[in-house]
Parts: C-alpha cells; sequence; structure tokens
C-alpha cells in the first residue's frame, strides 16, 4: 500500500514539474515580442483570412436546414416565427462556433503540424535552434496568438450569414415574413447568446493552434511523420473543440 501511495506521489510531483517547466517556457516564449510580433500579422491573414471563405460556405448551409428543419418541427405545434428564434439562437452559441471550429480544425490545424512538422524533419527547427532563435516565440507564439485572435472574426461573420441564409429560406420557401422571422430573433435575443459564441471560438482556436503546433514539432520519421502529425493534430482539435464546448456551456450556461 505505502508503495503504490509513492507511486503516486512521484507521478503527481512529475506532471507537477513537467507543468512548472511547460509554462515558465510559455511566458518566456510570450516575453519574446521581438520575435514573434512581426510575425503575427502576416499568420492572422494566414489562419484567419484565408479560412474566411470556407466558413462562410459552411455557415450559408447552415442556415438553410436550420430554417427549413424548424418549420418541420414546430408545424401546427408552436407559431412559426419560433424558426427565426431557433435559427438566430442555435447559430450564435452553438453550430456557428462549432462548426467553424470543426472546420478551421481540419484547415488551420493540419496547415501547422504539416508546415512545423516539414521543418522538423528536414532539421529547419534544429537550424533555428543553432542560431539562438527561441522557436516556441519563433513559431508556435504567432500562430497561437494569430489563431486566438482571427476565430472569434471568423465565427462573427459565419455566424452572420448563417442568419441570413436562414432568414432568407424562411421567407423564400415557407410560409414566414421578415418581421414574424425578426420577432422571433428579438423576443429571445439575449446578448450573452453573441459574446458565449465568440468566447468559445476564441477558446477554439488557441486550442486548435496549440495542438497543431505542438504535434508538428514532435513528427519524427521522414514525410510518413509528417502525415501522422498532420492526422493527429486534426484529431485532437476537434477532440478539443467538443471537450471546451461541453466545459463552457457548464460553465457559463
Amino acid at each position: 500500500m505505502t508503495d503504490h501511495l509513492n507511486r503516486i506521489g512521484v507521478a503527481q510531483l512529475g506532471f507537477i514539474r513537467r507543468t512548472g517547466r511547460w509554462a515558465k517556457d510559455a511566458a518566456h516564449a510570450v516575453s519574446l515580442v521581438r520575435t514573434w510580433g512581426p510575425l503575427l500579422a502576416l499568420q492572422m491573414r494566414r489562419l484567419g483570412v484565408d479560412s474566411i471563405p470556407i466558413a462562410l460556405f459552411l455557415a450559408v448551409f447552415t442556415g438553410i436546414v436550420l430554417a427549413l428543419l424548424a418549420s418541420y418541427i414546430f408545424t401546427g405545434a408552436v407559431p412559426l416565427y419560433f424558426v427565426g428564434a431557433l435559427v438566430a439562437k442555435t447559430v450564435m452559441m452553438e453550430l456557428g462556433p462549432v462548426l467553424t471550429g470543426m472546420a478551421l480544425a481540419g484547415r488551420v490545424g493540419a496547415n501547422i503540424a504539416a508546415e512545423l512538422g516539414t521543418m522538423k524533419v528536414t532539421e529547419q527547427v534544429d537550424a533555428l535552434e543553432t542560431l539562438a532563435v527561441d522557436v516556441h516565440a519563433y513559431l508556435v507564439v504567432p500562430r497561437v496568438f494569430a489563431a486566438t485572435l482571427m476565430f472569434p472574426v471568423v465565427t462573427a461573420m459565419a455566424v452572420a450569414v448563417g442568419v441570413v441564409s436562414g432568414w432568407i429560406t424562411a421567407t423564400s420557401l415557407l410560409d414566414l415574413s421578415t418581421p414574424e422571422f425578426f420577432k422571433g430573433v428579438r423576443q429571445f435575443y439575449h446578448f450573452k447568446d453573441v459574446w458565449f459564441g465568440l468566447l468559445k471560438s476564441a477558446s477554439f482556436g488557441a486550442a486548435i493552434s496549440l495542438m497543431g503546433a505542438l504535434t508538428g514539432l514532435r513528427t519524427q520519421g521522414g514525410a510518413e511523420g509528417v502525415g501522422r502529425s498532420t492526422t493527429r493534430a486534426v484529431v485532437l482539435g476537434c477532440e478539443a473543440i467538443l471537450v471546451l464546448d461541453a466545459f463552457w456551456a457548464l460553465v457559463l450556461l
């Protein structure tokens, strides 16, 4: 029994030491603003602006499907203006951030993991270390900050497009007028609906980019290893989105 408790204690101390070392390294990397600062705008464009088309494409069909589904569910049960409430609330609080995050996990997470993984297996990372460049400040920090800042922007645009596409669908294909649609939107709207979804999307961006960067920097085994790291980064990013989604719902709702 005593040996078992000792092993548990040793494992806990090891975890605490590793966590402290990671936190110290992260704080040091963030403090090197001159290293990652000039790269931030470039990464914001690559990870954020370039991701807008796929996010808006996804949002258009999300709004269409939600409007048709809401009409089917509410037929003969509640007033049809509830379609507007369901489309707006669902897109703003859940489907907008989560589906956008899932789509960008494939694009952003895979991009980061493949890029850094290729640099790792071709010894470019070792070359940076030889030149006394902080690898985490140069490669990880700008990507994590860029994704954290840009994911809410991309999500906000996707939410707006999703609601508009739901409104157009409801007024074109359903027996619902524009005043009735927005009556449902206004009746159940709370400001929390907006910042809740944007907060989630920021945490998704941080998690996806961090998973991609750390997975890429641990790549081994040439081209095959890069493929494994890319796949692993996408899987871990999607898992992180689901865990964070449940966490924020539990904490804030």
